[in-house]
């Protein structure tokens, strides 16, 4: 299986993907970490996805991914950070099932993490601080926004980055309802039908 050439690693980085894949695999056979008729498009739907991320934010950065799963970009961004010996993810994810897999993911790829099996909305009492947040398949924009909003408060140079697919305009919108920021749109080199939102200056309205 290869990655993409426009989002090539190095080999040692290569590495640590190709054993994260390994341990997926096995995983998915006994829990549910993505949607099962993907799977089959690992490194092209998932991992090269979530690597693009590094084309978004490229210094090493304290992250919070929330709603890990199946490690999507959470433990991808960790591998990353691994080669830089810099940079931090804090996975949140309340299943017991999948915080276990994470651990392990981590533990086999050497990637700069750790697991919290919390619910997201008791996640900012426990983890303070964030220069990023991340997330991929988890709740429409405004969810997300709100989601996100404790740690907008705390730092005003927050940056959230959110993948969505093809009706991303429509939550754009109705995310605005509640919430004012900033917004640049980045086209998926992945998959046509979708983009990256890289958010930052969140205020909520009134």
């Amino acid at each position: 299986m290869k990655i993409q050439t426009k989002l090539d690693v190095s080999r040692e980085t290569q590495e640590r993907l190709q054993r994260f894949a390994e341990l997926f695999m096995k995983w998915s056979a006994k829990i549910n970490l993505v949607a099962p008729s993907t799977i089959d498009a690992l490194w092209t739907r998932h991992i090269a996805d979530s690597l693009q991320l590094r084309n978004i934010i490229a210094e090493p950065k304290h992250w919070i991914d929330l709603g890990s799963g199946g490690g999507f970009p959470g433990i991808v961004t960790a591998v990353l950070l691994a080669e830089h010996g810099r940079g931090w993810v804090d996975l949140v994810e309340s299943n017991n099932k999948k915080s276990s897999f994470l651990r392990m993911a981590l533990l086999e790829t050497g990637g700069r993490g750790a697991v919290h099996p919390l619910r997201i909305e008791e996640a900012a009492n426990t983890l303070h601080q964030a220069d990023v947040i991340s997330a991929r398949a988890l709740a429409d924009l405004d969810q997300l926004l709100v989601y996100a909003e404790p740690w907008a408060d705390r730092n005003p140079d927050l940056r959230m980055i959110f993948h969505k697919g093809r009706d991303y305009q429509a939550e754009i919108d109705k995310a605005r309802g509640r919430f004012a920021f900033d917004l640049v749109i980045h086209q998926s080199a992945v998959e046509a039908d979708s983009v990256i939102l890289e958010i930052a200056s969140l205020k909520r309205r009134g």
